[in-house]
């Protein structure tokens, strides 16, 4: 169902006050090429974007390319990234999302949703990320644990799935605004709008939050 223009008007302020507040914000993961930012989006599942830095500091020098993550000995890799935890689902998708790009796109990352997806343990989530991120394409809107909680209590969607509270998002949101606004929403939930103890007397988005489920701590 299409957004009223009273959803699209609300959303509309919410962004200009992020847009106030966070300016420059952008992805916390280190990366230097698009191969780099899909591994790191992959070993951030369930782990801090600090703890994926460290790890990939020298994961990045060990694999530079698409090539040596696909030839790599699985116990190797394992070992190599142990300390992201689920480091042998996260080994196994790795290397087998190398391998097809290797014989799908000539080891480069593909610059499309449909092609990025058919990847083997890459989901909507980490396309878009790496569309958004790496290349600038807006595919749509990355809907991490802080954007699905602050989605909800501002008011933005009620639904509980990421795909669902993105294309919640996606209807109530210019195009232009997806890519800045899930990293300007991810800042907002790490430095105010935590899980636990959100700073509501504080928030610089108070005046357009109707603080949904605040009280119940979600």
């Amino acid at each position: 169902m299409a957004a009223t223009a009273e959803a699209k008007r609300h959303a509309a302020k919410i962004v200009r006050a992020l847009s106030r507040t966070y300016p420059d914000a952008k992805c916390s993961l280190d990366f230097q090429t698009p191969l780099e930012l899909l591994v790191a989006t992959i070993l951030s599942a369930q782990c801090t974007d600090e703890r994926v830095n460290l790890v990939t500091k020298d994961l990045f020098r060990k694999y530079p390319l698409a090539a040596d993550y696909a030839s790599a000995a699985l116990p190797r890799l394992e070992q190599d990234i142990r300390s992201t935890g689920f480091f042998r689902n996260k080994a196994k998708s790795i290397k087998g999302c190398c391998q097809a790009l290797l014989e799908e796109h000539g080891g480069d990352v593909p610059k499309q949703l449909d092609a990025l997806v058919k990847l083997p343990g890459i989901g909507r989530k980490t396309a878009n990320v790496v569309l958004g991120t790496a290349f600038g394409v807006a595919s749509g809107v990355v809907v991490d644990t802080h954007v699905g909680r602050i989605s909800r209590r501002l008011g933005l969607s009620r639904q509980k799935s990421a795909e669902k509270i993105e294309q919640d998002l996606i209807e109530q949101i210019p195009e232009k605004d997806w890519i800045a606004l899930s990293h300007r929403m991810i800042q907002h939930g790490r430095r105010c709008c935590t899980a636990r103890k959100p700073e509501c007397d504080d928030c610089p988005l108070e005046s357009v939050c109707p603080r949904i489920g605040v009280e119940d701590n979600d």
